[in-house]
């Protein structure tokens, strides 16, 4: 619906949760898409004058995937836009980064709608019979596309953890985290066992021998990349409410069992985390 309202259509979820597949399995219903992926340099260099790029495909609907690599990008669109305010135009991917989020709503107000994509939800996987369904599957391997689809929990857990050492050792250096990856790990498997918990960043920046503000923006950072989810206290009094700490939750279950090294259902049964677990599930659901 958002094409139908807006100039841009921005698609923004975590990396692999399948915004790419989503785009190429809506071309057919798309007079013209011109798909550029702006991690491969071929397309980055059909960009180098980005204007008369536009200008010859002004007829089609062009998608621009991982645009935080090109930020520039933005005010060329606005000028773009503006002397053209044809709808659904552009369509933008992008794994959530908080320079893709900034940008676009500086130079893209009024112009631009937003849609989160989440990993498979249940109603997603029962509704479309992806695959035999079994609860206990979907709650262990947790709802990102390769991990569910794997053919085994073996090979579920080895797309995991390649998932969070992308994350941890390629996406959060590019936004700006300067902690070596062992201690990225480390705050990660912190968060990981604070699951359905209160926050408390007094005891994760003394575990951690940094400052409260810096665990305080590295949640904010955890939740703008879609990893991670604060959930505010119910509270009537909306200052109490802003006060009072939220509780943290891992947001895909998948990747919380990773990192607490958890390798089988029958596992997380006997682990303490199961109950915080399957409310993080509900949530997300």
């Amino acid at each position: 619906m958002n094409r139908k309202v807006f100039p841009v259509t921005a698609i923004l979820g975590p990396r692999q949760c399948g915004k790419s597949t989503l785009v190429k399995m809506l071309s057919g219903k798309i007079d013209s898409l011109v798909y550029l992926d702006l991690q491969n340099m071929e397309d980055v260099n059909k960009l180098s004058d980005t204007r008369l790029f536009f200008r010859n495909n002004e007829d089609s609907v062009i998608c621009l995937d991982e645009i935080q690599q090109m930020p520039e990008l933005f005010n060329d669109l606005r000028s773009i836009i503006d002397s053209n305010r044809q709808k659904g135009r552009f369509i933008i991917l992008g794994s959530a980064s908080p320079q893709l989020i900034q940008s676009s709503s500086e130079t893209l107000a009024g112009r631009i709608g937003f849609i989160e994509l989440t990993p498979f939800l249940v109603s997603e996987l029962i509704e479309n019979n992806v695959k035999p369904y079994t609860m206990s599957e979907y709650v262990f391997r947790g709802g990102f596309p390769e991990s569910y689809l794997a053919e085994s929990d073996e090979a579920s857990r080895l797309w995991r953890e390649n998932f969070i050492r992308t994350y941890i050792e390629r996406d959060l250096p590019q936004l700006g985290v300067q902690l070596p990856s062992l201690q990225i790990r480390r705050l990660l498997t912190m968060f990981s066992h604070m699951q359905g918990q209160l926050f408390n960043s007094n005891k994760l920046a003394a575990s951690m021998g940094v400052t409260h503000p810096t665990i305080r923006r590295y949640l904010d950072l955890f939740e703008q990349t879609f990893l991670v989810r604060s959930l505010e206290s119910y509270i009537i009094n909306v200052k109490k409410r802003l006060v009072k700490s939220p509780k943290v939750y891992v947001r895909d279950s998948g990747i919380l069992h990773q990192l607490l090294q958890i390798n089988d259902f029958n596992q997380l049964l006997g682990n303490p985390v199961f109950g915080s677990s399957w409310e993080g599930v509900v949530i997300e659901n």
